[in-house]
């Protein structure tokens, strides 16, 4: 191998390197839990891993100098999330954009959450009762989508965020449900994990009690599938739906 060839196959690796993005997010002060400590990751794919497995969050944010927290559907598409809408919505008309274009409008600061509940843990005492869970909180600025295909893409990771293939498997959004859907995205950037998992830190001195002391799991379970009454007979479950 040349010099020039060692160079150029260096500074190729070198490039690929810089392009990765870190193993984990940056801690801050507003995601550095204040008890618990031990229980927060920054880790990049453990955040990724519980984000894809739920669908639905709660979307903070201050209206009129009052907290509001409303749930609503996501979808991730790698370092970004998007937040479904309608155009009329109070969060979507504040994080909208100015006539000047998208990258003038100031958006929405907001703090966003997603949490499984994995286990309801029983302790002797009550007062060590408590749940196993996963759960990630966003910090940052939402910015409504305005680019067409964007928000195309969006909608078709919002309708796959809930059940995996399905935008491949229904009618696009035509022109006027388009006008009538809005959505924002939030970058993950500020973001941290918190998990609790094992079973109940009960007490030395209470561990002699007559109380049953474990825990119970908990997950979440979907049906066997319903058609609608006005299906056509020869429209087959798809398989997406039979998958275990």
């Amino acid at each position: 191998m040349t010099a020039a060839t060692t160079t150029a196959a260096t500074t190729t690796a070198t490039t690929t390197t810089a392009a990765r993005p870190p193993e984990g997010y940056a801690p801050t002060d507003r995601t550095v839990p204040t008890r618990s400590r031990q229980r927060a990751s920054y880790d990049r794919a453990l955040v990724h891993a519980i984000l894809d497995e739920g669908y639905v969050c709660h979307l903070g944010f201050i209206r009129d100098g009052a907290p509001v927290v409303l749930p609503t559907l996501y979808g991730r598409i790698g370092e970004r999330l998007y937040v479904h809408g309608s155009t009329g919505s109070r969060p979507l008309r504040m994080a909208g954009a100015r006539p000047g274009g998208e990258e003038t409008a100031p958006g929405l600061p907001v703090c966003l959450t997603v949490t499984h509940v994995d286990g309801l843990v029983l302790a002797r005492s009550a007062f060590h009762h408590s749940l196993n869970y996963r759960s990630v909180v966003v910090h940052g600025t939402a910015h409504q989508v305005t680019d067409p295909e964007e928000l195309r893409t969006a909608l078709d990771a919002l309708v796959d965020q809930v059940v995996p293939g399905r935008s491949a498997d229904s009618r696009p959004a035509n022109a006027k449900e388009l006008a009538a859907t809005a959505v924002i995205r939030l970058d993950l950037e500020e973001v941290s994990a918190k998990v609790r998992t094992g079973g109940p830190n009960d007490d030395a001195e209470d561990l002699a009690l007559p109380h049953w002391a474990g825990v119970v799991p908990v997950a979440p379970r979907t049906g066997t599938p319903v058609a609608s009454a006005d299906l056509d007979p020869s429209v087959a479950l798809p398989a997406y739906l039979t998958a275990p």
